[in-house]
C-alpha cells in the first residue's frame, strides 16, 4: 500500500536558498538511489520564501523508514536542522480510485 509523507517547513530566512538546494538535492538522490520512493516534489511559497511543502509516495512504510536511514537523508537532516523554524511530518496511506 502506498504511503505519501508530507512535510511542512518554516526556515530562517537567511538560509531558505540554501535549504532549497538542499532539499532538491536530497529530493533527487531519494528518487534516484531508493527503489521504494516513486515521487518527491519539493514546493516553495512564492510569497513566503522560507515556507516549504513536501509530497513524497513510497511503496510502504518500510520504504519510508529506508529513506529516513539512508546516508543522503541524514547528512541533508544534519546540514539543515539549525535552518528550520518549524517542521510537521504526517504521514497518510493513499486511496486507490
Amino acid at each position: 500500500m502506498t504511503h505519501a509523507l508530507l512535510v511542512d517547513f518554516h526556515i530562517k530566512p537567511e538560509q531558505a536558498d540554501a535549504f532549497a538546494a538542499a532539499v532538491t538535492q536530497n529530493a533527487a538522490s531519494s528518487l534516484n538511489d531508493e527503489p521504494g520512493c516513486s515521487r518527491f516534489d519539493v514546493c516553495r511559497d512564492p510569497a513566503a520564501l522560507g515556507v516549504f511543502f513536501l509530497y513524497e509516495l513510497y511503496e510502504d512504510a518500510a520504504a519510508i523508514a529506508a529513506h529516513l536511514a539512508s546516508p543522503h537523508f541524514r547528512a541533508f537532516d544534519t546540514q539543515v536542522c539549525d535552518w528550520i523554524v518549524q517542521k510537521t511530518v504526517r504521514t497518510h496511506v493513499l486511496m486507490e480510485a
